[in-house]
């Protein structure tokens, strides 16, 4: 303490006053929560990229919004502050959180308002242009456009909207365009209405060819049994398509063509009663294994279990290198198989640290590949580089729950439950491994709803399975023309062990994993 007091003095002696040069912290400001009156569904908060956004349902005036829920990052200043007052969300809103340094996030709505209007006998979908204020039907080259048959409309929320003049089912003339003044939350828009006539009967839009499966798109009468036939390129066979494997709405249809030679020219055409469409010649995709699938490939990295030959390729990894920090490897390989020959892996959740000082630590096993610890939290890579498109996961698991006996403080209401093991799987078109950090600061977590999933399902299971049971993991892919650029499979013995939730002694055995590429 004397020597302490001494260079005191003389520091103060020396420089008259002493100056803080300390510089300020540098620590990220977040929105935390973010809820709007009238949510269609949860917002999606992005803390790397700095931004949020809002699903509206087709009743709230997106030009006035208000924010049951808004909290942000303790002790930072939010300018607007989306708590107070009703917000213009019509486009996206910068909203700058401050303390010590200024961070900007953007805040974006979507809202989707459902609109129809259809014609009797009308081919393919009606175009409705929601920027422009458009709508187009297209209808036979027969029809008498003074004469057509509306058989329903809605172009703004029923109940607060009315349109002038007032259009109901009947007969419309469309010979002209028709504008009509939509009125909604006090304000007016006007749309015009056009009908075309359509050179062809039938038109086949678009093919989409998978590994062994080929997606058909057609525009035909809507008052007529529209359907696909197809061929191999090399073959004057048409094979015709059930009409029960045909779906139709209004004039649009599609039709799922199974059972296909990866690798093989087809060709495609929409059919509609006696009329014949375009022919789309396609080729369809080759398949391909999931490398690793069986698990078996293992080598031990000091005390490190690493999902992978010590020479061969890095397909799978774990959060083994963070729990390996304060305790052992809690995903290992294990001689308990399916079959009783080769590897399984074995995902145990349990605390790891050191005098009850430590963190739950989840038995995971996912495709990418661990990246560092972050004080003891993890940051990940998800996500390896793909582009088929396979039509179901399969594979084994054996589950052993436990009692939620760790929760984080945004899930205490868990405690004492059983334990949820988790298991999905996810097609993505990321430009880059998806950065998963699970400390609560910055936390960044992967979000099925997000728009760069292409296609996703899961298995979900808080019960004991009494050894292993097979499963099959259909894959609902939002579109089939998108292909993938990344492929996401994770297990997890605690489906919330990224939030350091789950019961201690849950364990989840995985085992001969594959993918279906038909239907």
């Amino acid at each position: 303490m004397l020597l302490g007091a001494v260079c005191f003095i003389a520091l103060m002696a020396g420089g008259g006053c002493i100056h803080n040069d300390l510089p300020y912290p540098r620590l990220q400001q977040n929105i935390t929560a973010i809820e709007p009156s009238g949510a269609l569904k949860a917002s999606v908060i992005d803390s790397v990229n700095l931004t949020a956004t809002i699903y509206l349902n087709e009743y709230t005036d997106i030009r006035s919004v208000n924010f049951n829920v808004y909290t942000v990052t303790p002790g930072a200043v939010s300018d607007p502050d989306l708590a107070i007052g009703a917000h213009d969300m019509s486009k996206p809103l910068v909203v700058t959180l401050s303390r010590y340094q200024d961070y900007q996030w953007v805040v974006t709505a979507e809202q989707t308002i459902e609109r129809y209007f259809t014609i009797s006998g009308q081919i393919g979908e009606t175009v409705i242009d929601a920027t422009g204020h458009r709508i187009i039907v297209r209808v036979p080259s027969t029809a008498d456009l003074t004469a057509l048959e509306l058989t329903s409309v809605k172009l703004a929320p029923v109940g607060i909207s009315s349109m002038s003049p007032a259009l109901e089912p009947g007969i419309i003339d469309l010979s002209h365009p028709l504008n009509v003044e939509v009125t909604c939350w006090g304000r007016a828009e006007e749309w015009t209405i056009y009908a075309e006539k359509a050179e062809l009967a039938v038109t086949t839009t678009s093919v989409d060819a998978w590994s062994q499966v080929v997606w058909a798109y057609g525009d035909g009468p809507a008052d007529v049994a529209n359907t696909f036939r197809y061929r191999q390129a090399d073959s004057e066979e048409w094979i015709m398509v059930s009409a029960s494997d045909v779906h139709q709405t209004q004039g649009a249809f599609s039709a799922c063509i199974a059972h296909l030679e990866p690798m093989t020219r087809y060709v495609v055409q929409a059919v509609s009663g006696s009329d014949f469409g375009n022919e789309i010649e396609v080729t369809t995709d080759a398949t391909r294994i999931l490398p690793d699938g069986s698990f078996d490939q293992w080598w031990l990295n000091g005390k490190v279990w690493c999902p992978w030959d010590e020479f061969g390729e890095r397909f799978w990894d774990t959060g083994n290198t963070g729990a390996a920090t304060l305790g052992q490897s809690n995903v290992q390989p294990t001689d308990q198989t399916v079959d009783g020959t080769g590897q399984a892996a074995m995902l145990e959740t349990r605390f790891v640290g050191l005098f009850g000082i430590g963190k739950l630590a989840a038995g995971s096993i996912y495709t990418g590949a661990f990246q560092k610890v972050d004080g003891t939290n993890g940051i990940l890579d998800f996500g390896r580089p793909w582009t088929q498109r396979p039509t179901r996961l399969r594979g084994y698991y054996w589950y052993k729950t436990a009692p939620i006996d760790y929760t984080s403080s945004e899930l205490t209401d868990l405690k004492g439950r059983p334990d949820t093991c988790h298991i999905y799987v996810a097609l993505t078109d990321w430009t880059a491994p998806f950065e998963i950090r699970t400390n609560p600061k910055n936390r960044n977590l992967f979000d099925p709803a997000s728009s760069s999933v292409i296609a996703y399902g899961e298995l979900v299971d808080g019960s004991d399975t009494d050894g292993y049971r097979e499963f099959v993991i259909d894959l609902d892919y939002r579109s089939t023309s998108r292909v993938p650029t990344y492929l996401q499979i994770t297990c997890a013995a605690s489906k919330y062990g990224d939030y350091f939730t789950g019961g201690t002694g849950a364990v989840l055995y995985v085992d001969q994993f594959s993918f279906d590429y038909d239907y």
